[in-house]
């Protein structure tokens, strides 16, 4: 990928993150990619390619996040990637899911349900394999989705929530689930 399509993914990104998906007109994606229009055009020909390539730039970007370690790393415990998704939660999308919020906006659209799918499964295979739970990627799925979706409403609560469900599939029901709620109460 060459830096000038890096610079309009990561701009269409950071547009359509701020204002959603139906608000921002040309003109706002194009001062946030900080190309001309006619670049903007020539690497992205249409608002629908735009919303795909700024879902596929934060994609990698998230995925980069909560998986920074190599593929050989020793393995990551779950709550770790939980402490991790709450940290996107807190600094990246304080109100939801990027993808989801692409797919309501335009439900009948199977390029942006393709890739939100391929985006879900590849964070709940990579957790299932960093965190020694290959096999558990459904209970995966839901327990980060739960704390996505709960987290503007929950905050820090949900995170407790999700790493107590963690530690169920984990097999430390006892002591992790303990510590959990123990802490849960000061």
């Amino acid at each position: 990928m060459t830096d000038i399509q890096n610079q309009i993914d990561a701009g269409l990104e950071r547009a359509f993150a701020k204002h959603g998906f139906a608000e921002p007109n040309i003109e706002t994606l194009r001062k946030a990619t900080g190309v001309s229009l006619r670049t903007l055009y020539k690497y992205v020909p249409s608002r629908d390619v735009m919303i795909l390539r700024a879902l596929e730039h934060r994609h990698w970007r998230y995925m980069a996040h909560l998986f920074p370690e190599t593929e050989n790393a020793d393995q990551l415990p779950f709550a770790t990637i939980v402490d991790r998704v709450a940290q996107w939660m807190k600094t990246e999308t304080t109100h939801g899911c990027l993808f989801h919020a692409a797919v309501a906006s335009s439900p009948q659209d199977e390029d942006l349900r393709r890739l939100l799918n391929r985006h879900k499964a590849e964070m709940a295979d990579r957790a299932a394999n960093a965190s020694g739970l290959t096999g558990r990627e459904g209970e995966i799925s839901v327990i980060v989705e739960g704390l996505m979706q709960s987290w503007p409403l929950r905050g820090e609560e949900a995170v407790s929530a999700a790493k107590a469900l963690g530690a169920l599939i984990c097999g430390g029901e006892g002591q992790q689930l303990h510590e959990l709620k123990s802490r849960n109460q000061t």
